[in-house]
């Protein structure tokens, strides 16, 4: 089971991800700041990428970022589904 994180505020995701069979944690901003934030999810949920990610641009991860912003639920579960092995 694929385990993905979303950021807070983005319930109609977390509720879309579950009824697909994902395994769904929902974190804070001050989560996301943390340096071992992304150990163990296959994929993380953003409502912006416009703020610096943990210095995203410097680590070194294979762990899709994907921006919700103007997606709809079903486009994010697509977009993890192509993205995520």
């Amino acid at each position: 089971m694929k385990h993905i994180a979303v950021q807070e505020g983005l319930t109609p995701v977390i509720d879309h991800l579950r009824d697909s069979g994902y395994k769904v944690s929902e974190f804070t901003a001050r989560q996301k700041a943390s340096k071992d934030f992304l150990d163990g999810f296959d994929a993380v949920v953003l409502t912006g990428i416009d703020d610096n990610v943990m210095g995203v641009q410097t680590t070194n991860n294979n762990r899709p970022f994907i921006e919700a912003k103007g997606m709809t639920p079903e486009d994010i579960k697509t977009a993890i589904e192509k993205r995520v092995q």
